[in-house]
């Protein structure tokens, strides 16, 4: 998947050993640093040939009105984009003169490298400029997690055999406004041809210029968005250390910095440019209280100096990766693409500090910023057991945006809370409700988050005093969206209409399965909340219900509803539909579809793809997973076998969902092949929109497939239980997992599995079905017969050759395709294209 040459193994450090501007913004994405709060791009420091030259800042967006070609009622009225807010990761050298340029320079020696254990991305190169000099420039840029708001950078320029006149020229761009010197308008290269999933361009200008100055080596731009009113400061800081003489000329203007050091450098006397940076926003605040908060941030950093802050990332890298790291016995590059995608994960959440994830993190423009319902499903559940804290304050993200919830869900009709699909703001800014609003199952993935955290930490102050009031809001949504008929056997049924699950290749249909197994945890978890905050703490319930106006009367409705919610079964089948027409669709053969049609998002109208039994990503198969202790073996088994040959993976959220429930089962060459896939989608650019950012969601369940898929863990019902599934060509699996403050250290071998806790309370858990405790500091040594079932090769449309749907139809597979009056010839027969179809055995 990915070119050893050019990207040699290290299992700590992604290390690039020639440069090609042909895959630019891949290589952008994958050597971003940053903290949750703010991202660099891993753009060179010259400024130039940048697919996108980007700095985000998590949160700080601009809106715009949503034009729809056609207005209805209640559709979302507020587009929101994040802001590629001004750049300051401009370094560039000149040597006579002569700009180090990648497209022309003559480059002896080069190479890049992340190092994943102290949050620093380095570069070191030597050019042969144009009269034969050899100059070696060594590059460093750092986001500190320790201090949300600073970003560090040096360049250091040595001319190895020879005097000669240097520069290096230090910039703040704005490039969301600005056409720059260097590269022109920002972004052009990134925009390319039509791709819903990129960022939408703004062509007004967004960054309104404030305050901006100089002060000897302190450079300071400061702006106001111009829609959203947001605002904010960078402050930058930059000292020299050479024994060369040198003078100093600066340059600023609203939308640029300079600070320009011209050297008149000595054969082999190092010249090194230190540049310090803070960035500061807000809502609203004015700039001048912006900046000197950076000014604040910026003194503290230099009191420390770089060395310390340097020691500081490692220290907090190092704590980290003692609570994060999950280690797969000799292969070192799965470790590497392992441990790179648990860091992406902190470069996405680390200080976003109630703020929520973006879907790229802070690596790109991609998907406009947006939270989505990846945070809560992909995301928290690692950061619940490896960083409480952090998933906390990604549920308070949530808390937070409960009051424009709960107006959404007024306008849609509807009681409670509805979560918007895709917001930065807490607005819902999806223009298309099919695929976007209809997906209510958010309001379910936000409250299971909200229990997975609570299962795992205990923090049930937490649940009490914020986190019910997601639980409660939730629950009255769906009490209200769903509705109750009277079946023929007398037994009354709840059902959700009109609704779309994770699979956007089938929208607004009925009984969705994942919405409604979803919507029935998600109302049982509220009313068991709300009657043990009334066991546990009289005040603290009077006050929520006092809060929250809740009648007693709706916990037990709530309890009515989940008992009675219809969970579509197809007995002919023996599967669960994806909804309750799914199965009357035509098949779409999926092995019959040219490569140069996917995915199909981009290649067929959405009304083509409604037609069909076609899945964009796992459905059904996520539900067996979240809530696998609803379904029996069999019924997991006989549902992964259906949907897996449907599945397209055109979505990154797919393969580690797929991984898991492939273990599970027992195909467990195809679980490590999916699992392959989601660990190297962007390292191996395997969806070709690496270069758009970071697949944090992926990343989130890269870890998943792990913990979960091969080392078994489930926390159904609250109870920590292991099932493990360690691949044949894996010695050995190990992984840390805190459960209620007491961190556990769990060892996967193909005959035993090992836990060790550190000091803390005792920890029950189950062991395919055997009880165990474990006490603070102690160690137990389970044996363990084999790794589950074993089936071969992967499930195809075949197995289901002789299936008959309920009214007796066989099923057929086809591939949509034009009509023409030119007949496509088979073996003996010529057809239209349009009636180009197969059986599932063909």
């Amino acid at each position: 998947m990915i070119d050893r040459d050019r990207f040699p193994v290290d299992p700590w450090r992604l290390v690039e050993r020639s440069f090609s501007l042909e895959d630019a913004g891949v290589t952008e994405t994958l050597f971003t640093v940053g903290n949750g709060y703010l991202g660099l791009r891993g753009n060179h420091p010259e400024g130039r040939f940048g697919h996108e030259q980007g700095t985000f800042i998590n949160g700080f967006h601009e809106t715009f009105p949503i034009r729809h070609a056609e207005q209805a009622y209640g559709f979302a009225e507020v587009g929101q984009t994040i802001v590629n807010v001004p750049d300051a990761k401009v370094m560039r050298v000149y040597v006579d003169d002569e700009p180090l340029s990648f497209d022309l320079a003559d480059i002896v020696e080069y190479e890049r490298v992340l190092d994943m254990r102290d949050g620093v991305l380095r570069r070191d190169l030597v050019w042969r400029t144009p009269s034969g000099k050899h100059v070696r420039i060594h590059f460093s840029r750092m986001v500190s997690f320790e201090e949300r708001h600073l970003a560090a950078m040096d360049v250091s320029v040595t001319v190895l055999d020879a005097d000669a006149p240097v520069t290096i020229s230090c910039q703040l761009v704005n490039r969301q406004d600005a056409a720059d010197v260097y590269s022109g308008m920002p972004g052009a290269a990134a925009r390319g041809g039509f791709d819903p999933r990129k960022a939408e361009r703004i062509d007004e200008r967004v960054l309104q210029p404030q305050d901006h100055w100089q002060d000897e080596a302190r450079s300071v731009l400061s702006y106001r968005v111009t829609a959203s009113g947001m605002t904010i400061a960078l402050v930058a800081d930059h000292t020299i250390e050479t024994q060369n003489p040198y003078d100093v000329k600066t340059l600023i203007d609203p939308d640029i910095a300079k600070n320009v050091y011209r050297v008149q450098a000595k054969a082999g006397v190092p010249i090194t440019v230190t540049k310090l940076v803070s960035y500061h926003t807000s809502r609203g605040v004015p700039t001048r209280e912006l900046i000197d908060r950076c000014r604040r941030t910026l003194d503290r950093a230099e009191q420390a100096g770089l060395a310390t802050i340097r020691l500081r990332q490692r220290a907090w890298l190092d704590g980290f990766w003692e609570r994060s790291d999950v280690r797969i016995a000799e292969h070192d590059d799965l470790q590497q693409a392992t441990r790179w995608c648990l860091f992406q994960l902190a470069q996405a959440t680390a200080r976003a500090d109630g703020l929520g994830v973006p879907a790229k993190g802070l690596s790109g423009s991609g998907y406009s910023g947006h939270y989505f319902w990846d945070t809560e499903i992909y995301v928290l559940p690692f950061l619940a057991y490896t960083s409480p804290l952090w998933a906390r304050n990604a549920l308070r993200m949530r808390v937070h945006m409960l009051p424009d919830a709960r107006r959404r869900a007024f306008q849609l009709n509807e009681a409670g809370a509805l979560f918007p699909w895709r917001t930065i703001n807490g607005e819902e800014a999806s223009a298309y409700y099919a695929a976007g609003t209809a997906q209510y199952h958010i309001n379910a993935d936000v409250c299971f988050a909200l229990a997975k955290y609570v299962r795992a930490t205990d923090d049930l102050e937490f649940l009490y005093r914020e986190g019910v009031d997601i639980a409660v809001e939730t629950a009255r949504l769906w009490a209200s969206l769903g509705f109750w008929r009277e079946e023929i056997d007398g037994e009354d049924t709840f059902h959700i209409h009109g609704v779309t699950g994770p699979d956007e290749y089938t929208t607004v249909v009925n009984d969705n399965l994942f919405t409604n197994v979803m919507a029935r945890f998600n109302l049982r978890f509220a009313a068991r909340t709300v009657r043990e905050m009334a066991e546990v703490d009289g005040e603290v319930y009077r006050q929520m219900v006092e809060r929250l106006h809740l009648d007693p009367a709706e916990p037990e409705a709530w309890d009515r509803a989940a008992d009675a919610m219809h969970i579509p079964y197809s007995l002919g089948l023996g599967i669960h539909p994806q909804d309750e027409v799914f199965l009357e669709r035509e098949v779409w053969d999926l092995e019959q579809t040219p490569p140069e049609q996917r995915p199909l998002l981009l290649h067929f109208h959405p009304l083509v793809i409604y037609r069909y039994q076609v899945l964009k990503q796992a459905d059904v198969v996520l539900a067996l997973f979240l809530q696998g202790n609803h379904f029996t073996s069999e019924e997991k088994l006989a549902d992964f076998e259906y949907y897996d040959p449907l599945t397209t993976g055109d979505s990154t959220l797919s393969g580690v969902v797929q991984s898991i429930l492939a273990a599970e089962v027992g195909y467990q060459e195809l679980a490590l092949e999916y699992f392959l896939d989601g660990i190297f989608v962007d390292l191996g650019d395997l969806h070709h929109n690496a270069s758009d950012g970071v697949h944090v969601a992926s990343a989130g369940g890269a870890w998943t497939a792990l913990v979960s898929g091969f080392g078994g863990m489930r926390d159904h019902y609250g109870e920590l239980s292991f099932d493990p599934r360690l691949p044949e060509s894996w010695p050995e699996l190990s992984y840390p997992l805190m459960w209620h403050g007491t961190r556990l250290h769990i060892t996967v071998r193909r005959d035993e599995l090992i836990v060790r806790a550190d000091a803390g309370e005792p920890v029950d858990f189950r062991v395919r079905g055997t009880a165990y405790t474990i006490g603070g500091g102690g160690e137990l040594v389970i044996p363990l017969l084999g790794q589950g079932p074993i089936r071969p090769g992967r499930p195809t449309l075949g197995m289901f050759a002789d299936a008959r749907r309920e009214d007796g139809t066989l099923l057929s597979a086809s591939v949509p395709t034009l009509t023409t009056s030119v007949p496509v010839v088979t073996d003996t027969v010529p057809v239209t294209a349009s009636e180009v179809e197969a059986p599932l055995d063909a």
